[in-house]
């Protein structure tokens, strides 16, 4: 018999055609969302204790006790509850899985599921995998803000659960006090879960604060979530993130992920346990990457995009729309074969193509390279005669 496709809209991603591109081309790969330099070398030096150390087993299915206990430290710290680190804190093989995981723990069959876009790759799928139907509800265009009397629009006997991502990729847009209220408001007293997607929960700019959905009173008791110390320490390649969810979800997440992944790796969890006792090491990264943020954006005043600054993430996005109707995914294209600058072009991020003529770069790279980049982007109106 014929394999028929659970995914037969599901190629090979952008990122991965883009980073490709670039890699032939030799060009700047400003594409896809990882840091371009290393680690802390003293993390480095602690999974090194660990592994020489003996720590290379199995680690428990939900995460080792010391790491599960730091990280609700960190988020009585940063947040100001404190998740039970035994029943309510899992650690998984990085955030996509843990978002894959929410989402089956919950969506059956027929569910519909709100879907905030643009939106990162890994939700659609997750949802069609589990029967469930993709309800989409488009950002506003220009700032990226929700605009909540639609999305109430869209919620209907059959809404399971709904998706944000704060600070977002792509726009870099990060949610307000009000936006949480809001979605309190709209799923309180319904049988609506959320999952949040908060991987880039430490990296905001102008003194922004990221308010995790946990912290609030209500969302709480109805959301999963998903973070990730890959972004937040410059190790993506690690795969290891976790989910912070109530003692029932949890319950039922846990279900999902030991016979995901079961566990995750040991020796890093317990390297991460130790490194997480400097609250430093993640209550700096604001200013570490701003720097990088201010740095691009001050280089793209001088080319013809038009852009507000990201408020979050790694991304920066510009408009070209005042300059070009050529779709953004031709121009991303051309930027990589000629200029020798990858990036992301954010129709890719909506159901239905969206193109408004909109690009994304990655200033999570060094700033040599970041320079380099600007220098060549400068050549931009060259695509567009």
């Amino acid at each position: 018999m014929p394999l028929i496709s659970k995914l037969p809209q599901v190629g090979t991603t952008i990122f991965t055609t883009m980073s490709r591109m670039a890699q032939e081309e030799n060009a700047i790969n400003l594409a896809q969302g990882f840091p371009g330099f290393g680690s802390d070398p003293a993390l480095l030096e602690l999974v090194a204790k660990y592994t020489r150390g003996g720590q290379n087993q199995y680690a428990p299915m939900s995460g080792v006790s010391e790491l599960k206990l730091a990280l609700a430290k960190k988020t009585q710290l940063t947040q100001g509850y404190y998740p039970d680190p035994e029943t309510e804190v899992t650690i998984v093989s990085g955030a996509t899985e843990a978002l894959f995981a929410a989402f089956t723990a919950v969506v059956r069959p027929g569910d519909e599921v709100i879907v905030l876009e643009p939106a990162y790759d890994s939700y659609v799928p997750a949802i069609h995998l589990n029967g469930g139907i993709p309800i989409f509800v488009s950002l506003n265009p220009i700032d990226f803000s929700v605009d909540w009397e639609l999305v109430a629009s869209k919620v209907t006997s059959k809404t399971r659960a709904i998706v944000v991502n704060s600070p977002h990729n792509p726009s870099g847009q990060v949610w307000s006090r009000e936006d949480v209220e809001q979605l309190a408001s709209l799923v309180s007293k319904t049988g609506i879960y959320v999952i949040s997607d908060e991987v880039y929960e430490h990296i905001l700019f102008d003194r922004r604060v990221h308010i995790s959905l946990g912290s609030h009173p209500i969302l709480r008791e109805q959301t999963f979530v998903c973070g990730s110390f890959g972004k937040t320490f410059h190790v993506t390649g690690w795969k290891i993130g976790y989910c912070i969810a109530p003692k029932v979800l949890s319950a039922e997440f846990r279900k999902i992920h030991q016979y995901l992944t079961f566990s995750t790796v040991t020796p890093i969890q317990y390297a991460l346990a130790e490194y997480l006792e400097n609250p430093q090491h993640y209550l700096g990264l604001p200013a570490f990457y701003q720097k990088k943020r201010d740095l691009f954006v001050e280089g793209l005043k001088s080319t013809p995009f038009t852009f507000q600054d990201s408020q979050g993430s790694f991304f920066q996005l510009v408009s070209y729309a005042h300059l070009s109707k050529k779709s953004d995914v031709l121009i991303a294209e051309q930027m990589t074969r000629q200029l020798k600058v990858a990036c992301i072009p954010v129709s890719v991020f909506y159901s239905t193509g969206q193109d408004h003529q909109v690009l994304r770069f990655c200033f999570a790279k060094k700033e040599e390279e970041l320079e380099e980049a600007l220098r060549r982007i400068q050549k931009i109106e060259i695509l567009f005669d």
